[in-house]
């Protein structure tokens, strides 16, 4: 790690949300295989993070409520906003991969573009891309 400069802004250069699963080598299997993204590390075997584009996702094992799962399904909640380019060209690749589309690739009023993934821990994705 090098030392900042002296008075310069802080500036936020990642995020990654972290979803807990039930299980993680499912997991990982399912954002490796159905998703494509790469598996960054595994750290024992309750604690890893994927990527895709250098976009990322923590993953960690710890049961969830059933009752918080279906409330977050049924109400379109989504856990993780993702940004994209050329949402058509992921849609097609995601669907081919056999990953669980839960909401179709659509056109949205307020200018954007996308489709909801649902992982098999609950967790939903919205892939989307912003209509030039």
């Amino acid at each position: 790690m090098k030392n900042p400069e002296p008075n310069a802004a802080p500036k936020v250069n990642s995020i990654a949300p972290l979803f807990l699963v039930d299980g993680l080598g499912k997991a990982v299997a399912y954002y490796r295989d159905k998703l494509g993204f790469d598996v960054d590390f595994i750290y024992e075997s309750f604690y890893a993070g994927v990527s895709r584009n250098g976009a990322s996702i923590h993953l960690k094992c710890a049961p969830k409520t059933i009752s918080d799962r279906e409330n977050r399904r049924a109400n379109e909640h989504s856990d993780a906003y993702v940004d994209v380019s050329n949402v058509d060209a992921l849609f097609a690749d995601l669907t081919e991969r056999g990953a669980n589309i839960t909401r179709r690739l659509e056109n949205q009023p307020w200018q954007c573009r996308d489709f909801y993934v649902e992982d098999i821990d609950g967790h939903i994705l919205c892939f989307s891309e912003g209509a030039a």
